[in-house]
């Protein structure tokens, strides 16, 4: 058995601090790098870049919303055109970041509403796909497991990574309890390292219009503005080794056909 740890990174802005990068960096394989729409500027890209590539991180671009207030996590209602364009713009930024120090962008992960809304909605999933594949059919699309981003990126003609949350509660039907309701997030380190396990090893089980199936998990992802972070991805690591799952360096996804 074997995955990769990947963490939301570079979430600061200007003279404001979220999540502790220089401790988490440790401790995963793949940062997620906010590319400045619902986090992180400029300076914040380069420097959260530097600290992955120190650490020998597969660097990946976190496109999100333009929305800093809500720090992404609301919707936004734009055309399929405005998303496809809006991607572009940001996984080009971090690119030319990347590019500037001597790296390269691996995957592209989007964030929180616009994740959420791509794992259900077949033209947003497909905008996103297209933007990535038009940029580098190289790049990784990172997805919900089971979900129409993931379908959409092998549509594209992508290499996809279905990607499993450790400290984040589950619908019968595989997508995500919204951060609104109880059950949503999971905060103690031990269950949370032990849904870990689980995913790594069953994958993500969905019902879905009567029949019941499983998605298997590539990359698991642990929240860099997370209370506990820190903790939380330390146990999740021990009791992973401790089953004898290897943490890989980087998305490398397993090979997988459409449906």
């Amino acid at each position: 058995m074997q995955v990769d740890l990947n963490c939301d990174m570079g979430e600061g802005y200007g003279r404001y601090q979220i999540g502790n990068d220089a401790e988490l960096i440790s401790l995963v394989t793949s940062a997620n790098i906010a590319c400045g729409f619902h986090a992180g500027d400029p300076l914040v890209m380069q420097n959260t870049i530097r600290l992955a590539v120190k650490n020998q991180v597969a660097v990946g671009a976190h496109p999100g919303y333009a929305d800093l207030q809500g720090f992404g996590r609301r919707v936004l209602d734009l055309t399929a055109e405005e998303i496809e364009v809006m991607i572009t713009y940001q996984i080009g930024a971090l690119a030319a970041v990347a590019k500037a120090n001597q790296t390269e962008m691996v995957h592209v992960k989007p964030h929180g509403a616009l994740y959420n809304q791509a794992a259900a909605n077949r033209t947003i999933a497909k905008a996103i796909a297209t933007a990535v594949s038009n940029f580098s059919k190289n790049l990784i699309l990172v997805g919900l497991a089971g979900s129409c981003l993931v379908e959409a990126g092998m549509e594209a003609g992508l290499r996809v990574a279905q990607e499993g949350f450790p400290e984040r509660g589950y619908n019968p039907d595989g997508s995500l309890i919204s951060r609104s309701q109880p059950g949503a997030l999971i905060h103690d380190p031990q269950a949370a390292a032990e849904q870990a396990l689980r995913l790594v090893r069953d994958g993500i089980r969905a019902e879905i219009n009567g029949s019941s199936g499983s998605f298997s998990v590539d990359t698991l992802c642990i929240h860099g503005d997370s209370p506990g972070a820190v903790l939380i991805t330390s146990r999740i690591r021990q009791v992973l080794q401790e089953a004898g799952v290897q943490i890989r360096s980087g998305i490398t996804p397993k090979p997988r056909f459409l449906r």
